[in-house]
């Protein structure tokens, strides 16, 4: 074999190398990088988790687009082609195309045990010192605020708006957990997470709405969104979490998350996820 033929398959191998990295598959998902339990920087939340095992499943390499979950995020993300997927979105959420939801989970009364203020038409409501998360600017900017109003229990509330030093959850369990407040109204994958690192753990019980906010929703179905027209992309994901149901059912349990769509997670889901 000549040189000049060995030096021709050399370069042409390169060239061959080179089209095959060049084609690699990527799973670009968007993501808050401090913003747990759903993700963080350094893939320890639960949609971290999900998104690897996605990726994995497509055969793809996972990359993040990171930018703090604050208005004009998907525009920012997705709208600016950053990124093709959000691990957690409401069902149905119209500035994206959406997966079947993965979970259901509501909101929650968060006390600590013994504590069991559990309904908004308990007597004691207007007496305890409760938390809640502030979304908009003022403290009817969630149903449990709502709720609260409705009962005229705003006296002894202290809101924790979603853009301060850390997540919003965090703070709140964190100052029931210390005694500064008796209790809270939180979004339940973010209490289930908080409340079990507390120490003791702290209880949950589903927040429901009372008569006059029947039509109000306390629970929501989360799904995975896309770009709105990326049909094929939404429909590849679709089956993968069909197929990888329990893989993601354990993640859910392992980061304590409660679900309105099924019943409490094993503790068989837990170990199963711990180990890996």
């Amino acid at each position: 074999m000549s040189s000049r033929f060995r030096s021709a398959l050399f370069l042409a191998a390169l060239v061959l190398a080179g089209s095959a990295a060049a084609e690699e598959r990527e799973l670009r998902v968007c993501a808050d990088p401090d913003n747990l339990p759903y993700s963080r920087a350094d893939g320890s939340g639960f949609e971290n988790r999900i998104a690897e095992l996605i990726a994995a499943d497509m055969h793809a390499k996972l990359v993040y687009a990171w930018m703090p979950l604050r208005r004009g995020f998907v525009r920012k993300t997705v709208g600016a082609g950053l990124c093709d997927v959000f691990i957690g979105v409401p069902a149905h959420f119209e500035r994206v195309a959406t997966t079947h939801p993965y979970y259901r989970s509501s909101y929650v009364f968060v006390t600590r045990r013994g504590d069991g203020v559990h309904s908004f038409d308990d007597p004691r409501l207007t007496k305890v010192r409760v938390g809640v998360q502030l979304i908009g600017n003022d403290l009817a900017a969630t149903p449990p605020g709502h709720a609260l109003a409705l009962r005229g229990a705003t006296r002894n509330v202290e809101g924790f708006t979603v853009f301060g030093d850390g997540p919003a959850a965090e703070r709140l369990v964190r100052a029931i957990a210390e005694g500064a407040l008796d209790m809270g109204l939180v979004w339940g994958p973010q209490a289930g997470y908080f409340a079990a690192l507390a120490d003791p753990p702290l209880v949950l019980a589903p927040a429901r709405a009372p008569p006059e906010l029947a039509g109000m929703p306390f629970e929501f179905a989360i799904a995975m969104g896309v770009r709105r027209g990326n049909i094929a992309l939404r429909d590849e994901l679709d089956a993968i979490l069909a197929r990888r149901r329990a893989d993601i059912d354990a993640i859910l349990a392992a980061y304590h998350v409660p679900r309105t769509d099924r019943s409490s997670p094993s503790a068989a889901e837990e170990r199963r996820v711990e180990a890996r």
